[in-house]
């Protein structure tokens, strides 16, 4: 072989290599490309699995935030209303405690009471009843002594035991000291303060408080917030002198315009207007800590007579009453009043006879207490009026009273013949010791309700 052939030879082999040479590289870059797109591909993937990961899980996460939120929301609003039904609980179990403690302390007072001592709880008298002085402006020994032997359920002053404000306080304090040390619960202070025409602190210039005008002028107005304040003035100065109870306001209706009695002392002749106007002024007088009372049931603006003189009546029926007179005394009993003072009026189209109020058992028992249905403490008007004393010897008056429902004698005109004639009427059987025993009880409600 020539040199021009293996010249050409080694050319073509040249080229062969060549050729293996660039095409294993070219596949060598094939395979590189392939992987890092095989490699683009699952890093991709996994990039935008991982965010959808990421966006599942805030999802998730949102939802159970909202979840718990709303769990969260549902428990507060469960809380909160378990809290309100406990604290509702509470309140009724506390208002049930209080019930249950004081009718075992009514019960436990009642056991180590005795006769005497329960009769004495149904009087309340003067100061002069109770220690035999003329006129009683202190209290000292002869209270004391006086309480010890009578420890009567409540005591009545008026104005000439009033003189000037640190005299009236040192003996209604005193008072106040030997009754509690007696009895080991409060007693009764009253007055009769109603403003206007009775007035027997504010009428007197030595105790400086606000003079208050007559209730008929107030009535005319129509302004309850006046009734109220009226009633917060009263109870603001009888609170600071001692007193513990009110004899007001006057409940009466005047249906009557020949009425002397009440003229002044009413609000009005509008039942709904009176009816307003004492429970305003009675809240008055209940917010500044003194009991105060409805009076005079049935109702005294319908006659024409004055029972402190003799004989009154009304001509109502008792569908009359219930449609004007009782009106206000209702609404006091559906309202909760403590006190309720019935006068002597008679109303013979509804007892069918002549017999006072007071002493009738058909306008307290039947009437006043079965169905208008008053359970609170019932106390006469004053015993010493003339309705009472024409007709009436003070023990018979105050048995007559007590049989037919009420619970407090007011100043009957001889304490003594009144309180023994309860105690033998007691003995005699006139009188049951469980009938003694009720009035003293609606007469400790009322006493612990101070404390």
């Amino acid at each position: 072989m020539n040199q021009h052939q293996n010249g050409h030879r080694r050319g073509e082999y040249t080229d062969v290599r060549r050729k293996y040479i660039l095409g294993g590289i070219a596949a060598v870059l094939i395979i590189i490309a392939t992987i890092a797109a095989v490699f683009w591909i699952f890093h991709t993937d996994k990039n935008r699995s991982s965010a959808d990961m990421q966006k599942q899980s805030a999802s998730e996460q949102d939802t159970q935030l909202q979840h718990g939120e709303d769990e969260n929301k549902q428990t507060q609003t469960s809380e909160q209303d378990n809290e309100a039904d406990w604290e509702q609980d509470n309140q009724d179990e506390t208002a049930a405690g209080a019930t249950d403690s004081a009718e075992a302390r009514i019960e436990e007072l009642m056991n180590s009471m005795t006769l005497e001592e329960k009769v004495c709880q149904l009087f309340m008298i003067t100061p002069e009843a109770l220690t035999g002085v003329g006129t009683v402006t202190q209290a000292g020994t002869s209270t004391q002594a006086a309480i010890n032997q009578y420890p009567v359920g409540g005591l009545i002053y008026f104005s000439q035991n009033l003189q000037n404000p640190d005299q009236t306080r040192t003996m209604l304090s005193n008072t106040r000291r030997y009754a509690e040390e007696r009895t080991g619960f409060p007693v009764f202070l009253s007055v009769d303060e109603e403003g206007g025409q009775v007035a027997r602190v504010g009428s007197n210039s030595a105790f400086g408080v606000e003079k208050i005008g007559n209730m008929s002028d107030v009535g005319s107005r129509g302004d309850t917030q006046e009734a109220y304040n009226i009633g917060s003035t009263i109870g603001a100065y009888l609170k600071d002198l001692g007193f513990n109870m009110d004899a007001a306001p006057d409940t009466d209706v005047l249906t009557n315009p020949e009425n002397q009695v009440v003229k002044y002392r009413s609000f009005g002749s509008d039942p709904q207007l009176v009816t307003d106007m004492a429970a305003s002024e009675l809240k008055g007088l209940n917010d500044q800590g003194i009991i105060g009372m409805y009076k005079h049931f049935p109702g005294h603006g319908g006659t024409t007579a004055d029972s402190h003189e003799g004989y009154a009546y009304v001509d109502d029926t008792l569908e009359e009453l219930k449609n004007g007179a009782l009106i206000p005394f209702q609404n006091g009993i559906d309202n909760g009043i403590q006190v309720i003072m019935v006068s002597h009026i008679s109303c013979p189209n509804v007892t069918g006879d002549n017999t006072p109020a007071t002493l009738s058992k058909m306008m307290i028992t039947d009437i006043l207490r079965n169905d208008m249905g008053f359970d609170g403490m019932v106390i006469t008007d004053a015993l010493n009026m003339g309705a009472v004393t024409a007709q009436y010897r003070s023990a018979d008056a105050a048995v007559a009273a007590i049989n037919a429902g009420v619970d407090m004698l007011l100043m009957p005109e001889d304490f003594q013949s009144a309180y023994q004639g309860v105690l033998g009427a007691v003995q005699n059987g006139t009188l049951t010791e469980e009938r003694i025993d009720e009035s003293v009880r609606r007469i400790l409600k009322v006493k612990l309700a101070m404390e």
